[in-house]
């Protein structure tokens, strides 16, 4: 079975990869979810992030949205203490006030699903590349997006990070055109 090559380095890797990664995504607790671990990844790598996906959770209480944006400055700095994620302040409290901006997009779109993925028209765009060198790290899409999520007060989502929230949620397509995901990626 050939898949794309970066998931061949480990098997929390290729799991995700084989059962995840790149496949249309919704629901807003699930899409806040990879928004905030694209996030805590920015200058690491995503195995780390993979390998304290359980941790998040347990710390951010699944990615519920609304109990996210109540933690209390308290809770925040309880996190920091927490060896099983990303230590960074400006990281842990990124996820409260990107809760707060989810709540915000929430109300004046009806779902954090309905306006992120209105950035594709409701579609993966199906990129096949052939190689890791066909992939770039950002896009004018990643632009756009980036700008706009700022301006509703999202953190740490800059271009590069949402090119791979993107590719992470299956809004952009990016299997290698061998890989065995490629065709399960595009309904």
């Amino acid at each position: 079975m050939r898949r794309c090559s970066w998931a061949e380095s480990s098997d929390s890797e290729r799991d995700y990869h084989d059962s995840e990664w790149g496949r249309p995504l919704h629901g807003d607790q699930a899409l806040f979810e990879f928004l905030c671990l694209e996030g805590a990844q920015a200058g690491l790598s995503w195995r780390t992030i993979l390998e304290k996906r359980a941790n998040y959770r347990r710390v951010f209480h699944n990615f519920d949205i609304d109990r996210c944006a109540r933690l209390s400055d308290k809770a925040l700095e309880k996190a920091l203490l927490d060896a099983g994620i990303v230590r960074n302040r400006l990281k842990v409290y990124a996820v409260r006030r990107n809760a707060l901006a989810a709540q915000a997009v929430q109300k004046e779109h009806g779902s954090l699903d309905a306006y992120l993925w209105s950035f594709v028209d409701g579609r993966p765009i199906d990129n096949a590349p052939r190689q890791r060198g066909d992939v770039p790290a950002s896009t004018e899409l990643s632009d756009r997006l980036s700008k706009a999520l700022k301006k509703k007060g999202f953190t740490f989502v800059g271009t590069t990070i949402c090119y791979a929230f993107l590719q992470a949620t299956g809004m952009v397509n990016d299997h290698f055109a061998d890989c065995f995901c490629r065709t399960q990626a595009t309904p």
